[in-house]
């Protein structure tokens, strides 16, 4: 019995599956299906209030199955459970993954049907990455794109992730902020992952400093000496009287620095439009104004849209969790196995068979302006987006970048995209063309399978 809740240990990755890829894999192997296999990671549809998907995680992900090993001890819990034949535990120690990985750039706007990555290797190999995959590629991919929104609606105002508390576990807390940096967030209040991914750390005061001290000027005092050119918090009991009190403070002593105030409740518009009022009449103009409480996308941009006088954002919840669209229809799928082309045919969940590549187009003003899906080995204008990051089971040296230069990359891919894919109102566009030797291989494989 475990005595701690337990954490998700790097190294017991390899039992982070569903019980039915490790059952397929014994079944592989018992029948000496062997042959290499293509799986391909996409999703079918757009989120309703998402215009494109900002990909992350496809990449790093190669630093995972690069170094997936089953201990001794992983193979005691599996026989535990009594479904797997000592020759196929034997096989699992053995286990390292040998084939290959093709993956677009982490931080790519990507749309329905285009491969954010591409597994190649023995099939049973390929088969236990699966959950593994999906899972480490969906959380960022899910979190970028909404934090996306969140800059797009504050049109260069900064916005700053306090969203650690709501988060879906540590590991999402964690890792989402690694997506964030590739949105282009300003910041975050997570320490330990601002220090990890290299991005800088904000964090003001919360109400229960104010609320311990003896009254609110005895907390902005202190706040101001520890901390020159603090961000103070405002709401704790009356916003205005509040302001009225930092300024008459800072008229008496002058050399006191504080940089804002932050305001997180009421009427933002409202109580920010008097606060500047009141700040710039003191001569104060200098001082700026940060808003949270409850902020999304389409807040934000109503307070933009009202220019309301608010110089950043601190969102909390609605990143953390992505509320509105929590979840992208990710899949991984079979397209080829044994050198011939696979897929499924389900009513709503057909996908199209093949090794594939995306070309991507821009117009003379370096926007976007198609994407072709094609066939690996079909040659179109444009940028191919998917490299090659990992061959023989090992990473190319040089394949992926630093997360500096990868976040720079995924800043020129999205100035890439047309005005109507950023904006918050549904695109109603879609820039994908599937090449016409896909849909061939596509119908060619429905008859075969089929029997027509």
């Amino acid at each position: 019995m475990l005595k701690q809740p337990p954490v998700v240990k790097e190294t017991d990755l390899p039992l982070l599956v569903d019980l039915y890829e490790l059952a397929m894999a014994q079944a592989y192997w018992s029948e000496g299906m062997n042959e290499n296999a293509v799986f391909s990671l996409f999703f079918r549809e757009l989120p309703e209030n998402r215009n494109f998907v900002l990909a992350c995680g496809q990449q790093h992900v190669a630093y995972i199955i690069e170094s997936l090993a089953f201990t001794d001890e992983h193979i005691k819990r599996l026989e535990s459970l009594g479904r797997f034949q000592p020759g196929f535990l034997d096989w699992l120690r053995e286990f390292r993954f040998s084939g290959s990985v093709h993956a677009i750039a982490e931080g790519t706007p990507v749309f329905p049907q285009e491969p954010l990555l591409e597994v190649e290797g023995p099939v049973a190999e390929v088969q236990l990455l699966e959950s593994l995959v999906m899972n480490y590629v969906h959380l960022e991919s899910v979190l970028a794109s909404k934090a996306v929104r969140l800059i797009s609606a504050a049109e260069g105002r900064p916005v700053v992730d306090f969203g650690m508390r709501r988060t879906h576990g540590m590991d999402a807390a964690h890792r989402g902020v690694r997506a964030y940096r590739f949105a282009g967030l300003a910041g975050t209040s997570n320490v330990l992952a601002g220090l990890d991914f290299n991005m800088p750390v904000y964090g003001t005061m919360a109400h229960s400093f104010v609320q311990a001290c003896t009254d609110e000027m005895e907390a902005f005092r202190a706040y101001a000496r520890l901390y020159p050119g603090t961000t103070l918090l405002v709401d704790t009991y009356d916003t205005r009287s509040a302001v009225e009190r930092i300024i008459n403070w800072l008229q008496e002593e002058p050399d006191v620095r504080i940089g804002g105030i932050r305001l997180d409740s009421g009427d933002l518009a409202d109580e920010a439009a008097e606060c500047r009022r009141m700040l710039d009449e003191a001569g104060l103009s200098e001082l700026k104004i940060m808003a949270s409480g409850g902020l999304d996308e389409y807040k934000i941009a109503a307070l933009v849209s009202d220019n309301a006088p608010i110089d950043g954002f601190g969102v909390g919840t609605a990143i953390g969790a992505s509320n509105d669209e929590p979840a992208l229809e990710l899949a991984f799928k079979l397209t080829e196995y044994a050198d011939r082309p696979r897929m499924k045919n389900s009513p709503g969940k057909q996908s199209f068979p093949g090794r594939k590549q995306i070309y991507r187009r821009l117009d003379p003003n370096g926007r976007l302006a198609l994407d072709v899906v094609a066939g690996r080995d079909e040659v179109f204008d444009g940028e191919p987006l998917l490299k090659p990051v990992m061959r023989r089971g090992q990473i190319i040296e040089g394949a992926i970048p630093t997360l500096d230069s990868q976040v720079e990359s995924a800043k020129r891919a999205m100035d890439s995209l047309p005005s109507q894919f950023r904006s918050l109102q549904p695109a109603h566009q879609n820039p994908v063309v599937i090449s016409d030797f896909l849909r061939a291989l596509q119908r060619d494989t429905i008859a075969r399978v089929c029997g027509g």
